[in-house]
């Protein structure tokens, strides 16, 4: 694990969505599991959790949402950036469940790290992937395209809010309809997307008790367990997560309703 930063230059960036951009890093972490993350960090900017897309060449995909990202979404290859890492606890996959991977936003990034290595691990694998509209729809092509030594996924499933691509309505409740009860109970599902999301699956997975991982944001400063912003009622994020599985998160009055900000405030879940 690196704690002090390390800078390196960008070797490609590609244009996911008209926000999201997917940032190839002259590096690479091949220890690092689908779901762990990185600090990136923006000389006189500020250095901010991303999640890894790929170890090998180290890959982050950001979304346009705040002032670093904005300042990140200015960058050109070969400009310098710096990172730290891997942190976190990743995903852990049941060898012997087909996986139910769900993502929304930038949630495609660990989610196609994680579809990778369970495709690789000969697991039957289902990606959703759900966005307001279609033109916010990201790595579409990227999953339709994956490929590991002849095995591919066994289905990819899309959603836009607006019904402009593929089915209509929420992803959660898509994958709901697209998959029978029956087979939910004989998978696992994991997913990295919004909270709202999250808490509608955490919800899944309790009443037809469905094994499931979620992987939770929050605000960090330090990434390994030092500052506390990362609070989770009594769990911090970025040492007993992001990614949690679906019992530890029963209970918490936090997960779906507040948030801290960087004064450790606690303020309602936006």
């Amino acid at each position: 694990m690196l704690n002090l930063p390390q800078t390196v230059k960008i070797k490609d960036i590609q244009q996911e969505t008209r926000t999201i951009r997917t940032f190839v890093l002259d590096a690479e972490l091949p220890e690092a599991t689908p779901g762990q993350f990185i600090m990136l960090w923006l000389p006189d900017v500020d250095e901010k959790p991303m999640s890894i897309a790929s170890p090998a060449p180290l890959t982050v995909t950001v979304a346009r949402v705040g002032p670093f990202s904005t300042v990140l979404h200015q960058r050109k290859v070969g400009d310098k950036v710096g990172w730290r890492g891997p942190y976190g606890r990743g995903f852990s996959l049941h060898k012997d469940r087909p996986a139910i991977l769900i993502a929304g936003g930038c949630g495609v990034g660990p989610m196609y790290f994680l579809a990778r290595r369970a495709v690789e691990k000969g697991v039957p694998t289902t990606v959703a992937i759900g966005a307001r509209t279609e033109d916010a729809l990201p790595y579409v092509e990227k999953f339709r395209a994956l490929d590991v030594d002849g095995r591919r996924l066994s289905a990819l499933i899309l959603a836009t809010d607006d019904g402009t691509h593929s089915h209509r309505g929420l992803i959660t409740d898509v994958v709901w309809q697209k998959i029978a009860l029956e087979q939910l109970q004989t998978a696992a599902i994991y997913a990295c997307g919004p909270e709202p999301m999250l808490v509608a699956l955490h919800r899944l997975c309790r009443e037809h008790d469905v094994p499931g991982q979620l992987s939770v944001e929050r605000y960090m400063k330090c990434g390994f367990g030092i500052c506390g912003q990362c609070a989770l009622d009594g769990l911090l994020v970025c040492q007993d997560g992001p990614v949690f599985e679906v019992e530890e998160l029963d209970g918490l009055r936090d997960f779906g309703h507040a948030q801290r900000t960087a004064t450790g405030r606690r303020l309602p879940l936006r």
